[in-house]
């Protein structure tokens, strides 16, 4: 018997991934990380000059990006999209006596699957991506939601991210702290496979510094967790937990502070018109041979 095919995407651990998908948007804001990210890759917006009249704003929540795209864009039809499977995402979050509830007009909110019936000229997908396992897959699928002569804009982390973290681990000998994330390279040729063109990818690193190893840990959490199927399976120990927060501090900076550097990938991509492909091989009937060898003899 044939051995089974392997699974597509990611190795990430399926089941701690849906729980992690539904608790960040779960969470009353999203990461100062993502805000910081999503007003970096407006500034990118300046080098395209097409201005979208629609735009979907992918995983909107999470992505921190509703200020920055209506500020962009203040003619746009704005929808923001939110997994299906994160209901709570789609209400408003600020008390009803907040300022914030009233600063705008509430924006308009679809599930994926309703998403994917409206062509957009810009699909915007901020801090998004590397919550999905099938990569390839979720790319197709924004591809079919970009109009022609649209572009898709996004960020993720890359494989740069947490390295002060991951050495720690394997000085320790321990299983690693998370899952790997996709290569920026990786991601231009699987925009190209889902159908884009011109994509253009970049990447810088952010360093985030704090005063102690408990706020760095609580940060952490808001920004993800640890997918990797081969992660220490059960809970871990206070002592284990107090070992951990010790060699973070060993880290201090000269300034006393603590750091960790996320290498964050940008990339954008157009949408280009459909290529109509030849088939194979055509079939012409044999009268038709007949008639056009005649014709060519008369033209000679």
């Amino acid at each position: 018997m044939a051995p089974p095919e392997p699974k597509p995407g990611r190795p990430l651990d399926a089941q701690a991934l849906r729980r992690l998908v539904a608790r960040v948007h779960r969470a009353p804001q999203a990461p100062w990380l993502h805000g910081e990210v999503a007003r970096r890759m407006a500034e990118r917006l300046d080098v395209i000059r097409l201005q979208p009249t629609t735009v979907l704003d992918w995983w909107s929540h999470l992505g921190a990006s509703a200020t920055v795209l209506a500020q962009t864009y203040p003619k746009a039809r704005i929808i923001a999209v939110e997994p299906e499977a994160a209901p709570i995402a789609m209400r408003p979050r600020s008390p009803w006596w907040s300022p914030r509830r009233w600063a705008a007009a509430p924006a308009e909110v679809l599930g994926e699957s309703a998403a994917a019936q409206i062509k957009a000229e810009l699909l915007w997908a901020n801090m998004g991506l590397h919550f999905n396992q099938d990569v390839e897959g979720l790319l197709k699928r924004w591809r079919g939601s970009v109009a022609v002569g649209g572009f898709v804009m996004f960020s993720t982390l890359g494989p740069g991210s947490l390295e002060q973290l991951r050495k720690i681990y394997r000085e320790q000998g321990w299983p690693p702290p998370l899952a790997p994330f996709v290569d920026m390279h990786d991601l231009g040729d699987m925009l190209v496979q889902a159908g884009f063109a011109d994509p253009v990818m970049d990447q810088e690193q952010i360093t985030l510094t704090w005063a102690s190893a408990e706020a760095l840990l609580a940060e952490l959490r808001t920004l993800g967790g640890n997918l990797d199927p081969q992660r220490t399976a059960g809970l871990r120990t206070p002592r284990w937990r107090a070992r951990l927060e010790h060699l973070l501090r060993a880290g201090r900076g000269a300034d006393g502070r603590l750091s960790l550097g996320f290498e964050v990938v940008y990339g954008h991509a157009f949408c280009p018109p459909p290529r109509h492909l030849l088939a194979p091989s055509t079939s012409v009937p044999l009268e038709d041979l007949k008639l056009m060898a005649r014709s060519g003899r008369k033209r000679g």
